[in-house]
């Protein structure tokens, strides 16, 4: 009988081994015949992780404890995880989705007005029988939907959206108000501009100007933002200085890009007069440029960087800088280099103070 017991015994450890080694299964029978446990360390019977799996996985006490292992081993598949996913996969686009959302929305939203204003205003000379209040209403529904459309559409849905979207209509507002306010009075003392249409006007500068500088505006920054991601992808590589000096090469080409092609492109329009129009599309393109040199960098900075958004303070208070910076270039222009053109009273243009004080100022 124990004779038959011990065959029957071994016959148990042999199907139960026979996936093993030959090594881990003579220790197992040994071990067996001594009546001592079987060894579930897999380093004792087997190297193979087949087997390290069977034998450790018999109990939750033994799955606990080799996992335990697994982690304290320092194993490369914790160690070395993958990069998380960027949140834009665009070159082009913000990598901020609520500013992505925006600036697609600025992008797809100029050829309304864009149409409007040059492709049926000016072509079909509707404007020979605008009065004040027609000029008034054509800037109105040129820039007022590009604040109200936002608001109502995805203000409603998701609120870091349209706050991001507010950060940029915002910007724009400050900066494209001093421009007329201020800076369209350096159009007159040093490019000899002037408006001859009816207008209702503020500072001597018509109401239309500001409303149409609004949406002209955001869609040279939106343009500027696209560019400048791309360019600074392309040259991520390059040296800190060459970097910087291809950007700087590359705001200012794009500046006078869009100053000489805006100057351009109302060219038609016969109430917007220049004392020499050759001398402003070369020389008064560059002047005109200086706004967007500022601007453009500036700009692109609003919420730029997930995670780090701005407030409505901070962004008024940029904008505000931005419009001063360029306020003192236009300035040291106007001292320093004079009219690029014989305008009247010309010698006004080189006194101190500034171009819109009492005694500076050039009808329109």
């Amino acid at each position: 009988m124990l004779s038959l017991f011990f065959h029957f015994k071994f016959r148990v450890v042999r199907q139960k081994d026979s996936a093993a080694p030959r090594g881990g299964r003579g220790l197992a029978l040994r071990r067996q015949h001594q009546g001592r446990p079987p060894l579930a360390s897999p380093h004792l019977t087997s190297p193979h992780p087949q087997l390290h799996h069977r034998l450790t996985a018999a109990t939750p006490h033994s799955r606990r404890r080799h996992g335990r292992l697994a982690m304290s081993s320092g194993g490369t598949k914790s160690t070395s995880s993958p990069p998380p996913p960027s949140p834009s996969s665009s070159l082009w686009l913000a990598p901020n989705p609520s500013k992505r959302w925006g600036e697609l929305f600025f992008l797809f939203y100029t050829p309304f007005w864009l149409t409007l204003a040059l492709g049926i205003v000016v072509p079909y000379k509707l404007y020979e029988s605008f009065t004040e209040l027609e000029y008034l209403l054509l800037g109105l529904v040129s820039a007022v939907p590009a604040f109200l459309i936002p608001m109502v559409v995805v203000g409603q849905v998701c609120l870091l959206t349209f706050l991001m979207d507010l950060h940029a209509s915002l910007w724009i507002i400050i900066f494209s108000y001093v421009g007329n306010y201020f800076w369209t009075h350096y159009f007159f003392t040093v490019l000899g501009a002037s408006y001859t249409f009816p207008s209702w006007k503020m500072n001597n500068v018509p109401h239309t100007t500001f409303l149409l500088t609004h949406v002209c505006f955001l869609f040279y920054h939106v343009t500027s933002n696209m560019t400048l991601r791309r360019l600074r992808h392309a040259i991520a590589d390059l040296p800190e200085k060459v970097r910087w000096v291809t950007e700087a090469a590359w705001i200012l080409a794009l500046s006078y890009f869009i100053a000489y092609l805006e100057t351009l492109a109302i060219s038609n329009f016969p109430y917007y007069e220049f004392v020499d129009r050759a001398s402003m599309y070369t020389v008064g393109s560059l002047f005109y440029a200086i706004y967007f040199i500022v601007s453009f960098p500036m700009f692109l900075r609003i919420d730029e960087k997930p995670g780090s958004p701005w407030d409505l303070p901070r962004v008024a208070v940029d904008a505000l800088g931005a419009a001063m910076l360029v306020t003192i270039i236009l300035d040291l222009w106007r001292i320093f280099l004079g009219p690029i053109v014989p305008v009247p009273n010309s010698k006004q243009c080189i006194q101190p103070g500034l171009p819109w004080f009492p005694g500076h100022s050039v009808e329109a």
